[in-house]
C-alpha cells in the first residue's frame, strides 16, 4: 500500500523527476521524462509495480528529513539499534541522460543497509530482463535500458526480479548508488555511471543554490517561497521551457474516487499567474522560456487551441486506463493521457492573450508575428464566445455558460485593445470594444445572482465558484466594487475546515489549495488583510516536512489529496506572499 501523498518528497532533474517517500522507497519514476511511461510505479499499486527502497536492513526510524537549504538534494537520517546512517537522494541538473543517485553516509555506530530495486518498465507492467555486469547491473525491456552502478558490486536477485545491493556502513564511510537510464539499443553504460557522486552532488547544491540566488522575494514568507519556486522550477521541462502541472498521474482528489487524471502535461489555464509569478520573483529566463513554449505550442489554426498540451507542445495526448494497477489506496482508473486535450474551453483565449500583453508590458521579447497570432485568436473568439463550453475545472458533461469563461473572453478583448495601443495596430479596435462591452454587460446581467449577492458559477445556475475571486485580479471589476464584495463574502460558503472548495457540489473531494490562495488574495484586495494573512498562514501549515503541496487538502482527515506536488498550488502560494508583503 503506497504511504500518504505528504509522506513524498520530489527530486528532479529538470526534465523528469522522482517521488520518495519516508520509508525509503522511490516509488514514481517516468524515464526519460515527465510524460514517458513509468519504471517505478508502486505509488499507483504496489511494490510488484516497481519501486527502489534503500534504507537500514535491519528496521530503524526516519529520525529526519529535509533538503538542504536552498536546494533540492533530500537528506533523510535513520536511526538504528546499532547507529546512524544519512541517505542523500537527488538527480543531478539534466546534461546527457537521466539518472538518479543516492548516496548513504555513516554517521555514527555501524548499519546494515539495503538497497532493492524492482523495475517495472510500461507503466508499472512489464518485467525487465536483467543482467549482472560487474558491478553494475542492467534491465531491459524494449526501448529502455535502466543501468545501477555502485561502489561494491550490485546482484540480480534470482526469483525475485529485484536488483539488490548490501553493505554495513560504519561511520565516515560513504556509499553512492546511481540509477541512470539509456535507450536500449546502446550497449555500453552512460556516462552518468562515470561520474564520481560527490562530484554530482557537489554540482548539483551549486546549481540550485546560485539558481535560488536570483529570487527577488525578501518579506517574512522567504523559506515558503523558496520552496515553491524550487518546485516550480522542478516541474519545468527545460528543453522546451514547458512546466508540467505535475509529476503524477490519477492521485484522486477523494480517496476511492474516480477522477484521478494525469497532470504530466502543460495547462494553459495556469499560463499567466505562471509568467506573473516568475517575473515577480526574479526569474525572467524562466519566463520567457515559458512564453517560448506558450507561443509555439498554440501555433496553428485559433480553432484547434487546445487547454493542455505535451511537455513538447505536442497535441495528442490519448488517454488510457492501467487495469493491471490498483490505484492509489484503491482510487481507480488509473489514467494516462489526457482527454481534457480535445476539450473547448473559452477561458484558455483570454489566458493566452494575458499572457501576450504582460510579456509585452514587461519587455520581454516577442516573436515578430505576435501581432498576426492576436488578431487570429481574436478573430476566432469573436465569432464564438457566445458558445457554452467545458469551463476552467473541465467539467465532463454538457456543455455550459460558465462565467468564468465569458470573463476571460472579456480579458481576451481588454488585452488585445491594451496591446494594440502598446504596438500601434488599432485597425480591429472598434470590433474589440464593442465585444468587451458586450460580454462586460452580459455577465453583469446573467452570471449575476442577486439573491445570493454573487457571481455564480453559470447562467442561470446558484452554484457558486471559486474562479469568480479572480475577478478583481483580471481587471473585469475593481476589488471596491460592491459586487466583488458581495462575491467574497458569499465564498465563506465554499469553505471546509478553513480551506475553499472550488464549487459548489464539489464537497466529495479535498478543497482546493489554490483556491484558498485566491480567497486570501480577495479578502486582501477587499480590505481584510487579517483573514487574509490566517488564510495563507492555514495553507503554509499542511505543507509537508518538506514544504510540498498536493492539488487538495482533506481538512476532516488531515491529509494532502490530488496529484503532487501541485504546480498551481505553489505558484498561488507565491503570489499571495507577494500580496501580503
Amino acid at each position: 500500500m503506497s504511504a500518504p501523498i505528504e509522506d513524498y518528497a520530489l527530486v528532479s532533474d529538470l526534465e523528469t523527476a522522482a517521488m520518495i517517500g519516508r520509508d525509503g522507497s522511490a516509488d514514481w519514476l517516468c524515464l526519460p521524462r515527465f510524460d514517458s511511461p513509468a519504471c517505478l510505479a508502486a505509488l499507483l499499486g504496489t511494490g510488484d509495480n516497481g519501486s527502489w527502497r534503500v534504507a537500514p536492513t535491519e528496521g530503524g526510524v526516519c529520525a529526519r528529513r529535509g533538503y538542504r537549504p536552498d536546494t533540492l538534494v533530500l537528506d533523510t537520517v535513520w536511526e538504528t539499534a546499532t547507529g546512524a546512517v544519512r541517505v542523500t537522494d537527488f538527480m543531478p541538473p539534466r546534461a546527457q541522460l537521466p539518472c538518479l543517485v543516492r548516496v548513504v553516509e555513516g554517521l555514527s555506530g555501524a548499519v546494515p543497509v539495503r538497497s532493492e530495486l524492482r523495475l517495472r518498465f510500461h507503466q508499472g507492467r512489464v518485467v525487465p530482463w536483467v543482467r549482472d555486469a560487474g558491478r553494475r547491473t542492467v534491465a531491459v525491456a524494449g526501448p529502455d535500458a535502466v543501468w545501477l552502478g555502485a561502489d561494491t558490486a550490485v546482484r540480480a536477485q534470482e526469483g525475485q526480479d529485484a536488483t539488490v545491493w548490501e553493505a554495513t556502513v560504519p561511520a565516515g564511510r560513504r556509499v553512492a548508488l546511481t540509477l541512470a537510464w539509456s535507450p536500449s539499443h546502446r550497449t555500453a553504460p552512460p556516462a552518468p555511471l562515470s561520474v564520481p557522486a560527490e562530484t554530482a552532488l557537489k554540482e548539483t547544491v551549486g546549481y540550485w543554490r546560485r539558481w535560488v540566488g536570483q529570487c527577488r522575494y525578501r518579506g517574512p514568507w522567504r523559506e515558503a517561497v523558496v520552496r515553491s519556486l524550487i518546485t516550480l522550477k522542478a516541474l519545468t521541462y527545460a528543453p522546451t521551457g514547458g512546466i508540467v502541472a505535475a509529476p503524477t498521474t490519477s492521485l484522486p482528489g477523494r480517496i476511492g474516487g474516480a477522477h484521478n487524471f494525469d497532470h504530466r502535461y502543460c495547462w494553459l489555464r495556469d499560463s499567466t499567474l505562471t509568467l506573473s509569478c516568475l517575473l515577480r520573483s526574479g526569474y525572467r529566463e524562466e519566463a520567457a522560456a515559458w512564453l517560448d513554449w506558450l507561443v509555439r505550442a498554440v501555433a496553428g489554426d485559433p480553432a484547434d487551441l487546445q487547454t493542455v498540451y505535451g511537455v513538447a507542445g505536442q497535441r495528442l495526448l490519448p488517454e488510457t486506463e492501467a487495469p493491471w494497477l490498483t490505484g492509489y489506496e484503491g482510487s481507480r482508473p488509473v489514467r494516462f493521457g489526457n482527454s481534457a486535450a480535445g476539450q473547448f474551453q473559452l477561458d484558455v483565449y483570454g489566458e493566452v492573450l494575458d499572457t501576450l500583453f504582460l510579456s509585452l508590458r514587461a519587455g520581454i521579447a516577442l516573436p515578430a508575428h505576435v501581432w498576426e497570432l492576436v488578431e487570429a485568436l481574436m478573430g476566432f473568439l469573436h465569432r464564438h464566445w457566445r458558445e457554452p463550453d467545458q469551463g476552467l475545472w473541465q467539467i465532463r458533461g454538457p456543455r455550459r455558460q460558465f462565467t468564468h469563461s465569458k470573463v476571460m473572453a472579456w480579458v481576451a478583448a481588454d488585452r488585445a485593445l491594451r496591446m494594440g495601443g502598446l504596438l500601434g495596430r488599432n485597425g480591429s479596435s472598434g470590433e474589440w470594444r464593442a465585444m468587451r462591452r458586450e460580454i462586460g454587460g452580459q455577465v453583469c446581467r446573467q452570471g449575476w445572482d442577486p439573491a445570493q449577492g454573487s457571481f455564480v458559477q453559470s447562467y442561470g445556475s446558484p452554484e457558486l465558484d471559486a474562479s469568480a475571486l479572480l475577478i478583481p485580479r483580471l481587471g473585469f471589476l475593481p476589488a471596491h466594487d460592491e459586487r466583488v464584495r458581495g462575491t467574497v463574502r458569499a465564498m465563506a460558503r465554499l469553505r471546509h475546515g478553513g480551506f475553499l472548495r472550488r464549487y459548489t457540489p464539489d464537497g466529495s473531494e479535498g478543497a482546493s489549495v489554490a483556491c484558498s490562495l485566491w480567497y486570501a488574495d480577495a479578502l486582501a484586495a477587499t480590505g481584510h488583510r487579517a483573514a487574509a494573512r490566517e488564510t495563507f498562514e492555514r495553507v503554509l501549515a499542511v505543507r509537508n516536512d518538506v514544504g510540498l503541496l498536493a492539488e487538495r487538502w482533506d481538512a476532516d482527515a488531515g491529509r494532502q489529496l490530488g496529484n503532487a506536488p501541485q504546480a498551481s498550488s505553489h505558484i498561488a502560494l507565491v503570489e499571495t506572499a507577494f500580496t501580503l508583503r
